[in-house]
């Protein structure tokens, strides 16, 4: 009897667990073709990817001992209203936010990051 118990107890876990957010391949493809493009020009040098339960993270730094410079986010839940994709820097401000990917990423094309001062 304890044993069917636990096992009941088990399954009930497992439906509670959210699933997994990863990137999909064409995603991935718009995202590493930016991130060959700065690695190229010196910009970025190693880049991490995390699946959450609520949100994807594409993190990128310039130094692999740094917190990240950009954070390229994926939260389906946000779909619906302000898109889906997010770009934010390092002090977590929201550089740009859409539902298009390609459209977000463009934000890299447009301007150097330079330090004004």
């Amino acid at each position: 009897m304890n044993q069917l118990h636990s096992q009941v107890s088990d399954k009930q876990k497992l439906q509670k667990i959210k699933p997994t957010i990863w990137f999909q391949r064409k995603e991935l493809d718009q995202i590493l073709r930016v991130y060959g493009r700065m690695v190229s020009a010196g910009e970025w040098r190693d880049y991490a990817i995390d699946g959450l339960k609520d949100r994807a993270v594409f993190s990128i730094f310039r130094r692999s001992s740094e917190a990240p410079s950009y954070v390229i986010e994926k939260r389906p839940d946000l779909a619906r209203r302000q898109g889906a994709y997010a770009v934010i820097n390092a002090t977590g401000q929201i550089l740009k936010r859409g539902h298009e990917l390609s459209q977000v990423l463009r934000i890299f094309d447009k301007r150097r990051f330079d330090v004004i001062g």
